[in-house]
């Protein structure tokens, strides 16, 4: 896996290496029952805590301080070898990037540490029922009552948000004020008026659970991440490293689809040779890896613009649609050239499939992306 990522220093390679050989042993083979169990991947997070990946988007002190073009290849690698262990992890990453970029000190100090270590898991609460592409069209709300806040309404779609220690969720402070009337706080698992729902039926990802989350609570002040009317700001910028996240995400999919192809031609006889002798397959996965490979230089742009302390929301908006739908491509071309084999429950192409369609849905849907790719060609 390292010599994909060449460019970076020795000592992120050899972490690169160190995390494809864990989720070689220890994450993949468990992949299959997950999503067949539909069980949370705790075990596997657990795991990976141990490599250090729970706090890996975080600088020092409180994470190792890999760059993100690293950061890239290991949720790639996650992806790769279960997807579900990997929505799970990143969207821990949502919650902790959004204290990262948008709490005090005070506030990291209390969550991130043990964030970091994997000894607490975070969740991020921004979608609702009647707001999911247009955030600011909120109906959460929070309002000033005593020395802190009551928190009211209603979160959908949240992953991990009904086993997360902490839940990161936005809420309106200023009804009147548009998207700078939004702010984010900080709720503790356990908290009274905190209610979790069932944990949603999904098509795919089947181990990363998502619920719905009800709220009608008594929070602190000091639970408020940064000055009122901030959040939306926080949860812009966490969103554009969600997104270069969710194209390594893809791309992981994607490299795993490939290869379980490639090797599927190699040894699949049809007419007494292999698949792989006809000029057709050999051109479908010349167009796959190709379609993989730019995939991965787009996102590696956002992650250096990202890395370089650059805007890269359109970097990482073009990295989050080019990829999501490239694994698409990548998934149904290779579940196609399994056959029939392919439509079976007994390989990983169906799962490939089911687990990659959310990605062109979820941080913010291809349609969001167009939508903000155009605006910065036009602006």
């Amino acid at each position: 896996m390292a010599d994909l990522f060449h460019m970076l220093p020795e000592e992120e390679r050899a972490f690169l290496d160190m995390l494809d050989r864990l989720c070689a042993s220890k994450i993949a083979p468990e992949a299959a029952e997950t999503d067949e169990e539909s069980r949370f991947v705790r075990r596997q997070l657990a795991q990976l805590a141990e490599a250090g990946m729970l706090g890996a988007n975080l600088p020092e002190p409180y994470g190792p301080g890999i760059s993100a073009e690293c950061l890239l290849g290991a949720v790639e690698i996650v992806a790769g070898a279960c997807a579900s262990t990997a929505s799970a992890l990143t969207a821990h990453y949502l919650a902790t990037d959004s204290l990262h970029l948008g709490g005090d000190a005070a506030l990291q100090a209390r969550y991130l540490p043990a964030a970091a270590e994997g000894r607490s898991l975070g969740a991020f609460a921004l979608t609702e029922r009647n707001a999911g592409s247009d955030p600011a069209d909120m109906k959460t709300r929070a309002v000033r009552e005593g020395d802190g806040y009551r928190l009211k309404g209603a979160k959908c779609f949240i992953s991990n948000g009904g086993v997360a220690d902490f839940i990161v969720v936005y809420a309106v402070t200023d009804p009147g004020a548009g998207h700078r009337g939004i702010s984010a706080f900080v709720v503790d698992k356990g908290t009274p008026g905190l209610v979790p729902g069932r944990a949603e039926r999904t098509m795919g990802l089947r181990g990363g659970h998502v619920w719905e989350l009800d709220f009608d609570c008594w929070l602190p002040e000091a639970n408020r991440l940064g000055p009122e009317g901030t959040g939306f700001r926080t949860a812009m910028k966490v969103l554009d490293n969600g997104r270069v996240e969710v194209a390594a995400m893809a791309i992981g999919i994607a490299r795993a689809a490939l290869s379980a192809a490639t090797g599927w031609a190699k040894t699949r006889i049809i007419g007494g040779v292999p698949l792989a002798d006809r000029q057709g397959i050999r051109w479908q996965l010349a167009d796959m890896a190709t379609d993989l490979s730019a995939a991965r230089l787009l996102a590696l742009e956002a992650a250096r613009q990202r890395q370089a302390g650059q805007r890269f929301t359109n970097a990482a908006s073009m990295a989050k649609l080019y990829a999501s739908e490239m694994c698409h491509r990548v998934t149904d071309g290779a579940l196609q050239l399994h056959g029939g084999y392919g439509f079976t429950r007994d390989m990983p192409l169906e799962r490939y499939a089911r687990d990659c369609r959310i990605l062109r849905i979820y941080e913010g849907s291809s349609e969001i992306q167009r939508t903000i790719i155009a605006g910065h060609l036009l602006a």
